[in-house]
């Protein structure tokens, strides 16, 4: 694949965004953007054709830019989330459709890692008139109102679950989800298994009770001894790029 690089300047963002363009010859068919692009893993030797990938790099400013738009976190991170979803759509996409017309109309799907891929599953589900699929790999999902003090409980502070249960259906739509089982040794309530493990599958949980099915749908895959870095990303995205959406 042949890649380009260019650096954006996001009006909205007041900042210089880089992105790297990985171009395949002939008709694209889908767009795939890619939150923390500088993180992008070596991607699969066979990249099916027609999908072109614009990785867009994280600024100085990730954990403000990333999370879920209008809600920041209890510490007050993810306060530019609804002005980074704004970017995406209002000033990336047509970017991109200008500088390749042939972009113009195809399916596009959004992933992330960690915070990246909560960002990539909130601007789809904001956006599902621009979107058809999101890709989560560790997906920061444990995205709280509140800490985990006395108070905290799982149903009413963990972000984007309250996004969905409280949102209507957006037919259509896709997931996929990516967990390591060593992704991290945190278990909050003590049950045997990781938070990042448990909040993906209750977040899976939410989705099945808007009417979304496995693995029509959503497609989760769990690496055993998976990691949260690049190398276990690599492996996912290769299961992620052979779902059907793609082909």
């Amino acid at each position: 694949m042949q890649m380009d690089r260019m650096v954006l300047t996001a009006a909205g963002l007041h900042r210089e965004v880089t992105l790297d363009v990985y171009i395949q010859a002939g008709t694209p068919h889908v767009l795939l953007l890619v939150n923390d692009g500088q993180d992008l893993p070596a991607l699969p030797a066979v990249v099916p054709p027609g999908v072109w990938i614009a990785a867009v790099h994280a600024g100085p400013r990730r954990r403000m830019e990333y999370g879920v738009a209008g809600i920041a976190d209890y510490q007050g991170n993810g306060s530019l989330a609804a002005v980074y979803s704004q970017f995406i759509i209002k000033e990336l996409l047509p970017f991109l459709e200008q500088r390749y017309p042939l972009l113009t109309g195809v399916k596009r799907a959004f992933a992330g890692f960690s915070l990246g891929g909560l960002s990539a599953l909130d601007i789809v589900w904001q956006y599902p008139q621009y979107f058809g699929m999101a890709g989560v790999f560790s997906g920061a999902l444990w995205w709280r109102s509140r800490p985990l003090d006395a108070h905290y409980r799982e149903e009413r502070d963990r972000i984007m679950h309250r996004r969905i249960r409280d949102s209507a259906c957006r037919p259509g739509l896709q997931f996929f989800f990516e967990c390591g089982t060593d992704d991290e040794t945190a278990d909050r309530n003590g049950n045997g298994v990781i938070d990042s493990i448990d909040d993906t599958l209750d977040l899976i949980t939410e989705l099945k009770r808007k009417g979304y099915r496995e693995p029509e749908d959503i497609t989760y895959l769990e690496i055993a001894g998976g990691r949260h870095d690049q190398e276990t990303w690599g492996r996912a995205m290769e299961v992620f790029l052979g779902l059907e959406f793609f082909i």
